[in-house]
């Protein structure tokens, strides 16, 4: 609400003609000061209105409270108007403040400039404050792109602490993929052994089972027989020889001694000799090593990636993925996790049926930003549009005279020597050397350029 609507007259007191200070109300309906009306009863020697003159019934008026709070509201509202107004005077000389001394860097009066500022340089003041609001407004708009590139970095790293959080989940998730495999490989190779333990322990226990049984019949036999023997000694003597010849006969026992257990005990060393050894090296057969594996952090946001890091395709759009300083952001590429500066490394390179792909090295201070095929620092082959190039790639490359369909690469990199050669690896054809001193750290490279491009990174065999 707005106190111009009220004439300041209104809220005057009617005797000291000011803005009313605690105000109260006469039994007449008058407002006064309250100090005023004590004032004017005091010299009147009565209590009477000051406006109407009326006598007034009330001892002690009570106050306006709501007078009091229409004129509070006002002199706050008033105040920043009038303090604006004496802004513009000149503290001196009361007089509106209208040049500007150029010596001083402050706003004068006329008066100022022949008083207090003789000689020195004056100009408009109104020109002046143009030429300042001209200069803030360009430091304004300074700031603000300074703010704009605040919040865009700031939102880089929101995202970029969004993906650190989604890379170290999805990570994690992978690693327990990866050992789940050699768990279920242990748990079955545990699996077999104790299956071909207990498979020899059948076998052995049913020829033992076998050989207990004819020997616990033969031991009845036995028995039977001693008992009639004895039996016709214990007879009468003509029963005895009556029987003498039958029984001298069955007396003969035809049966062989009994020889000592034959049957071989558990070939326990076979079942515990080097476990853990045999085991891993039956790993060879599940586990796969990749001379080189891609670095997800350098890989162009088109650029999809296999779990196993060996395999680059093109993805249907653009990811999401921040603008980190590793990472490729025109041209699509994607490089290897591990420099080399040093030895003599080989990888190979499923390429198939891809119509646009390239591989080679990088060197480690390569910018990763822009068109980074206009700078120096990479060497390679490139396939492109059927033909094949190879040689400095920031430069114009050398066509190579290849007229087969070459599906599978040998990159083999001599960083000591300066070499870098390509060879066909179905056929084992030497296709191109690149010969260059390197002298820095390089990381191989691969480029993918066609929506069938599939790279593939061989993995090489090994002995445990």
């Amino acid at each position: 609400m707005s106190f111009r609507a009220f004439p300041e007259q209104d809220l005057s007191c009617p005797v000291c003609s000011d803005i009313f200070r605690d105000p109260v109300i006469l039994s007449c309906s008058h407002s006064v000061c309250k100090s005023c009306l004590e004032k004017f009863w005091e010299t009147k020697g009565s209590k009477e209105c000051p406006v109407c003159k009326r006598k007034s019934s009330m001892e002690h008026p009570l106050p306006n409270l709501t007078l009091k709070n229409l004129c509070e509201a006002f002199v706050q509202e008033e105040s920043p108007k009038a303090s604006e107004k004496d802004e513009t005077l000149c503290g001196l000389h009361s007089k509106e403040l209208t040049l500007f001394c150029l010596d001083d860097q402050q706003p004068l009066c006329v008066d100022c400039c022949s008083k207090t500022h003789s000689g020195h340089r004056f100009c408009n003041l109104q020109e002046k404050a143009v030429n300042f609001k001209t200069e803030l407004s360009a430091a304004l708009k300074s700031l603000k792109e300074k703010q704009k590139n605040f919040q865009e970095c700031k939102q880089n790293w929101d995202e970029t602490a969004e993906h650190i959080k989604n890379q170290a989940q999805d990570t994690e998730r992978q690693i327990k993929e990866e050992f789940e495999k050699l768990h279920q490989f242990l748990r079955d190779e545990e699996a077999a052994r104790i299956a071909a333990l207990r498979e020899e322990e059948q076998q052995k226990s049913q020829m033992m089972k076998e050989k207990i049984e004819k020997m616990s019949r033969e031991i009845e036999a036995l028995s039977d027989t001693i008992r009639a023997v004895e039996e016709q000694m214990g007879a009468k003597d003509i029963s005895l020889i009556r029987n003498y010849k039958a029984t001298l006969e069955r007396a003969q026992c035809k049966l062989q001694y009994p020889e000592k257990p034959s049957v071989q005990l558990l070939h326990v060393a076979k079942h515990l000799s080097n476990v853990k050894y045999k085991a891993w090296q039956k790993m060879k057969d599940i586990v796969q090593f990749s001379p080189v594996t891609l670095d997800p952090n350098t890989a162009h946001p088109i650029l999809i990636l296999s779990d196993e890091l060996t395999t680059v395709t093109l993805g249907d759009e653009r990811q999401q993925l921040p603008d980190n300083p590793e990472r490729f952001d025109y041209l699509r590429f994607v490089l290897g996790s591990v420099g080399f500066n040093s030895g003599l490394h080989c990888w190979d390179v499923e390429v198939g049926d891809s119509k646009f792909w390239g591989l080679g090295v990088i060197i480690e201070s390569a910018s990763r930003k822009g068109n980074v095929d206009s700078r120096s620092g990479m060497w390679g082959m490139l396939l492109y549009q059927g033909v094949y190039v190879a040689g400095a790639l920031t430069e114009k490359p050398t066509p190579l005279p290849i007229q087969h369909k070459l599906r599978r690469i040998t990159v083999q990199l001599d960083w000591n020597k300066g070499k870098l050669s390509f060879t066909d690896s179905l056929t084992n054809t030497h296709l191109h050397t690149v010969k260059r001193r390197f002298t820095e750290k390089v990381f191989p490279l691969f480029y993918a350029d066609e929506d069938d491009s599939i790279l593939k990174i061989l993995p090489t065999k090994f002995n445990v």
